[in-house]
Order: C-alpha cells, then structure tokens, then sequence
C-alpha cells in the first residue's frame, strides 16, 4: 500500500528518510489534498531505473 503524507508532515525529516528506507518504495507527498510530489531513496530508485532498463530492452527482443 502507498505511504501518502502531507507536505507539513516533511519537517520531520529523519521520520521521513527512515520512512523511506524501510519501505524501499516511494513516499507520495500531499499539498492540500492533492498529489504533489514523491520521493524515495536511491536504493528504490535505482532498483526501478534497472528494472525500466530491462524492461525497455526486452521489448525490442520480443
């Protein structure tokens, strides 16, 4: 399930960092109800970004 926070909730920066070590996904950040901005460790991203690189190469094996 998607970890949702609000933008005011970024003050506590070290709740927010372990946050998003532990769940190795990205953390969605809310601006008066309404989506704004995500962000994640560089862990998450760069198992994403491989994961897209692979997916990118296989399409054009198939």
């Amino acid at each position: 399930m998607p970890q949702i926070i609000p933008i005011k909730d970024l003050k506590n920066t070290s709740e927010i960092l372990e946050k998003c070590h532990s769940l190795d996904e990205p953390v969605f950040i809310t601006k008066n109800g309404y989506g704004d901005m995500v962000i994640m460790s560089i862990e998450a991203y760069e198992n994403m970004a491989y994961m897209n690189d692979v997916y990118v190469k296989n399409r054009y094996i198939i």
